[in-house]
């Protein structure tokens, strides 16, 4: 009996293996934070470019006098995707559309064209279609011309050890015309 309470003593007296043990409970909890932190980290950067892509080719396009032609628009396609840069920009899609406020506040689609992984083509808002445009710019633009640059990225994790959804991004952005009235694709 005295043996069996020895042993029971040192048992309770032993700290050697404390921190091993401890470090294996800990060790995975903080891999997960540190690799999850990565992969949001990422997502944010990602999602900060695509508003600077969407944000740099309506601006380019507002700045058009009165007339763009479409070779100088798929420059713009070009020159803004070019911010996406380390990420692939393979599944960047991204629309600008010139859309008229009415005096009575309706609007319409004048043009729109996309870019989608280099190909150019009409944009996907019908011309004469109604654009819903948030309500103070439509009060701003009564009258006048709003420019839409709208960008669509589906972000993939790196690792996927946190999360492994993709996660489709959007960004919208308003522009009036710099010259005032409309501007014309040619």
């Amino acid at each position: 009996m005295k043996g069996v309470l020895a042993k029971m003593r040192l048992l309770r007296l032993g700290e050697a293996g404390t921190a091993a043990v401890e470090f294996a409970l800990v060790l995975p909890v903080m891999l997960m934070l540190y690799i999850g932190s990565v992969e949001v980290t990422g997502l944010i950067s990602v999602d900060r470019k695509l508003q600077s892509a969407a944000g740099s080719l309506g601006d380019l396009v507002a700045r058009s006098d009165t007339t763009i032609t479409a070779a100088t628009l798929k420059d713009y396609f070009k020159a803004a995707g070019g911010i996406m840069t380390p990420n692939p920009v393979a599944g960047l899609r991204q629309v600008v559309t010139q859309v008229q406020v009415l005096a009575d506040g309706t609007t319409k689609v004048v043009w729109s064209r996309q870019s989608l992984n280099g190909t150019y083509s009409t944009g996907p808002h019908a011309v004469n279609a109604a654009f819903p445009l948030p309500v103070a710019m439509v009060n701003i633009a009564k009258g006048k011309y709003v420019i839409v640059a709208e960008g669509y990225y589906d972000y993939t994790p790196l690792s996927g050890f946190a999360f492994n959804q993709t996660v489709n991004l959007y960004r919208e952005n308003y522009f009036m015309p710099r010259f005032g009235g409309s501007i014309t694709l040619n």
